[in-house]
């Protein structure tokens, strides 16, 4: 039986990206929101869901070095759910392992630069290995 792994989303990032290192591999976390409109019988309208991404290697310096909070991008990726105990209780974490981010328009910052990679950052740019742990 074939299995499929695969998500799609469009957001804006909540805040900043966040660059980490370990063991010389470059890590990048951030989250976005990503909304529906629609009206329910309330009249209240849409919901937000945030949803974590992190990314790897290349693709994660190039996102930590051209997202900022407020962008929108493009991501595809796997989703990947963490169990860990805290105090005592088994909690769970979803997040999305970015295999292609793609830098939509967004809100410009006076302090960021204006200049964006144009082209997509996909993970065959990113990982140099299939060794990638997780």
């Amino acid at each position: 039986m074939a299995t499929l792994n695969r998500t799609l989303f469009i957001g804006r990032l909540g805040q900043d990206p966040t660059l980490t290192n370990k063991n010389g591999l470059d890590i990048c976390n951030f989250s976005i929101a990503v909304s529906e409109k629609y009206k329910d019988k309330s009249g209240q309208m849409g919901k937000t869901e945030w949803v974590n991404i992190v990314t790897f290697k290349n693709l994660a310096s190039l996102c930590a070095k051209y997202l900022a909070k407020g962008k929108e991008v493009y991501v595809e990726g796997k989703m990947q759910t963490d169990r860990y105990e805290k105090d005592g209780v088994q909690m769970y974490r979803t997040k999305i392992i970015a295999q292609n981010v793609q830098f939509l328009s967004g809100r410009q910052d006076n302090n960021q630069q204006a200049q964006e990679p144009q082209a997509t950052t996909s993970a065959r740019d990113a990982y140099e290995d299939t060794n990638i742990p997780f």
